[in-house]
């Protein structure tokens, strides 16, 4: 088994699982030093060459998961990243991630708060346009999920509530405060999900947003054509980050990811690469497409 992005494997046993992981549960938001395995977000796997060279790129979830991973990524391609988290409980894992941007030779900003607030979400691109002198990536990747047994009869107006601003309304304010901010050629990714396409019912609020971030995003491609921004989203499947074990009950946690045609849960590594294609002039006849990455189960 090797993690080497570009050595020739095969993908079911590729990180040596073929199934879920072991019985664990957290207390949300969740840590990546208290999840077995540890999940692999291309600390040692990511090579990366130069094809970001000079972006600048704000990130929110960045400190952990599939932000981080694509944090490490954007860095070993050559851009300064600005990153944005929740709360005090994931300054360590924030500060794990800026080290790894600054040990790629870019600069690496953390900055906490809770992008529910229109106003940080504003302060945020504020940040990225001060500390890293102006702005061609932002990456709409924090989320909020928590897993109802129940379904609707679980859900509260409280977690609905939190869903849909963490979801839905910061990438709006995010992307309203950014777009006077960036340059012809600047992109906007979004983090969707399978569950925009294949709804669990212990997700119905989390499913309902990522249905329309997927919506939000073919609207906003053809809305800012013109200006020479594009806008793509990543759908991403099963993969093993902190909201796991934070937001679902240790059974459900012990099969995760066990029922994708490849049998496993993606690791975050494995998403990132999805993020520095739509980021990179590679991209630049593709706006408004939706690009799954969940291990074999179609979106389409």
């Amino acid at each position: 088994m090797s993690e080497d992005q570009y050595a020739q494997q095969d993908p079911t046993s590729q990180y040596g699982q073929q199934s879920g992981q072991p019985k664990q549960q957290q207390t949300a938001p969740g840590a990546t030093a208290r999840m077995r395995p540890k999940p692999d977000h291309g600390e040692e796997s990511y090579r990366g060459s130069a094809r970001l060279s000079g972006k600048r790129a704000l990130i929110t979830g960045g400190d952990s998961g599939i932000g981080r991973a694509v944090a490490i990524a954007f860095a070993r391609e050559g851009a300064d990243v600005l990153i944005s988290y929740l709360g005090e409980e994931e300054d360590a894992d924030a500060r794990d991630t800026v080290r790894l941007i600054e040990e790629a030779g870019r600069r690496g900003v953390a900055v906490r708060g809770d992008i529910t607030d229109e106003r940080h979400c504003q302060e945020l691109v504020e940040r990225a346009v001060a500390d890293l002198g102006g702005l061609d990536i932002l990456v709409n990747n924090a989320a909020y999920q928590m897993s109802q047994e129940k379904g609707i009869a679980g859900i509260s107006t409280e977690q609905f509530d939190r869903v849909m601003k963490t979801n839905l309304y910061a990438m709006f304010w995010l992307c309203k405060a950014a777009v006077p901010h960036l340059p012809d050629g600047s992109v906007i990714i979004n983090t969707s999900s399978i569950q925009a396409f294949e709804p669990s019912p212990q997700l119905l609020d989390y499913a309902t947003t990522k249905a329309g971030i997927a919506n939000f995003t073919k609207a906003l491609a053809a809305d800012l054509a013109e200006q020479g921004i594009r806008v793509n989203s990543v759908a991403p499947g099963a993969v093993w980050t902190p909201l796991i074990p934070a937001t679902m009950p240790k059974e459900a946690v012990e099969s995760f990811g066990a029922n994708s045609p490849i049998g496993r849960p993606g690791q975050p590594a494995e998403l990132a690469p999805a993020y520095v294609f739509f980021a990179s002039q590679e991209s630049s006849f593709v706006t408004g497409e939706v690009l799954g990455v969940t291990g074999g189960r179609p979106i389409t």
